[in-house]
């Protein structure tokens, strides 16, 4: 995966609440511009793959969209997690 997008409309996700909608199968590639953190490992690409059934409900209380950033954010706290890791160790 390369450093520079090559998406003229990719709109930068700058918020820490941003959602990322995953509703079509394929590949989404996401990468940090600041300096030199995607040459040093903070990139990501997420494959969405065709349902096979319905999807399960949200847990009372909990939207189908809030359960989506919520395993959207963990993720990418992981991700940032090896990548500090990664940062340090080098």
């Amino acid at each position: 995966m390369k450093c520079a997008s090559s998406n003229a409309t990719a709109v930068p996700r700058t918020t820490g609440n941003d959602v990322i909608p995953l509703a079509t199968p394929g590949k989404r590639w996401y990468i940090c511009t600041i300096g030199e953190h995607c040459f040093k490992g903070m990139k990501l690409v997420i494959t969405v793959s065709t349902a096979e059934g319905p999807s399960p409900a949200p847990s009372p209380g909990t939207s189908a969209a809030e359960a989506e950033v919520s395993a959207l954010r963990s993720c990418v706290w992981i991700l940032a997690a090896m990548a500090a890791y990664k940062m340090i160790m080098a």
